[in-house]
């Protein structure tokens, strides 16, 4: 390394600056793609921060016959809750039945007729799994009253500014569409948008970086505007 940096100092005009430029071209590229924006503030690939397992593999179809099971299964379910207008905890529970009832029967069946049915795993849960899953809800649920909590004293704007377009936009959609039609669109969103910002990650990311440098921009006025207004008015009172 040291007699590659000597040979670009030594190599151009004579004076030492001719390749200077082009030698730290690389290293100033890598700094730039370091530096460059990542959706979601990722420092991790996408499949890393989906989890890695399996679902991730689902999600982001490398299991593309799973992937696709669960959009024919999600449109199935919303076309018998949408159109044919039947209960969503009568199905449910008739599903049920019949699923319980074909597995009674297989097994008795089977024992009849001296077979050996193949060993099912068992759904057991580890006090572990309890565990974790535990102390992850209870992270989250901490994160949304510190949000709440900061939201309420008025600290941060950008948080207030974001809760407020997500409740509205709820609302709105909750005015338009069923909740249904809301489950299966937000199902076949999740399982096709993140394969295809997967695929175009680098596009993606290049836009989405301007668009925040643009909020950002606008953000900061607007906060710096309304950090002003509470000087004003204690200036007045005391005045």
């Amino acid at each position: 390394m040291e007699n590659s940096e000597d040979l670009c100092n030594i190599e151009g005009n004579g004076d030492g600056r001719g390749n200077n430029g082009a030698c730290c071209a690389p290293s100033t590229s890598a700094a730039a793609s370091s530096s460059a924006y990542k959706l979601f503030g990722r420092q991790t690939s996408f499949h890393q921060m989906m989890g890695g397992g399996k679902a991730a593999d689902v999600i982001l179809w490398r299991r593309r016959r799973v992937s696709f099971g669960i959009i024919i299964a999600a449109t199935v379910a919303w076309l018998i809750f949408e159109y044919s207008e039947l209960p969503f905890l009568s199905v449910s529970s008739d599903v049920l039945l019949i699923l319980i009832v074909l597995l009674f029967l297989r097994a008795n069946y089977a024992a009849f007729r001296k077979k050996q049915l193949p060993t099912l795993p068992e759904l057991v849960l580890s006090e572990e799994m309890v565990n974790n899953a535990a102390a992850s809800f209870r992270v989250k649920i901490n994160y949304m009253l510190l949000m709440a909590h900061d939201i309420t004293l008025g600290k941060d704007f950008k948080l207030f500014f974001k809760v407020v377009i997500i409740l509205w936009l709820l609302s709105v959609m909750g005015s338009l569409i069923s909740f249904f039609t809301l489950a299966y669109i937000g199902t076949i969103i999740f399982i096709t948008v993140p394969a295809l910002y997967n695929k175009f990650e680098d596009h993606v990311d290049r836009y989405a970086g301007k668009i925040h440098r643009q909020f950002s921009r606008h953000y900061r006025i607007v906060d710096e505007t309304i950090s002003r207004l509470p000087r004003s008015i204690t200036k007045d009172k005391e005045l």
